[in-house]
């Protein structure tokens, strides 16, 4: 199961505009967010990330929300975690 999850901008890549590091839930992965580029995003907005790319600028309370539906989802939402710190877009 592939889920979209809430991540809060960390930081904007040095080489490349298309990347940033976001954290979700503790983790901090690089991802691709070239489909928000006309957002005006910056560093402590909120996005949801799906397999490596930001594909909406949400809420931080849309955020709260969607993180609490899926801890819910218990071992699902952490497979979706161990996926995460495995993976790197680069």
């Amino acid at each position: 199961m592939c889920l979209g999850i809430p991540g809060e901008l960390v930081e904007f890549g040095k080489d490349d505009a298309e990347l940033a590091v976001v954290e979700i839930s503790g983790v901090r992965r690089r991802i691709n967010v070239g489909l928000l580029a006309d957002e005006g995003l910056k560093p402590g907005d909120w996005v949801l990330v799906h397999v490596g790319f930001a594909l909406s600028k949400i809420s931080e309370d849309e955020a709260q929300a969607v993180l609490d539906a899926l801890k819910e989802l218990g071992q699902q939402y952490e497979e979706e975690l161990d996926a995460l710190r495995a993976s790197d877009v680069g």
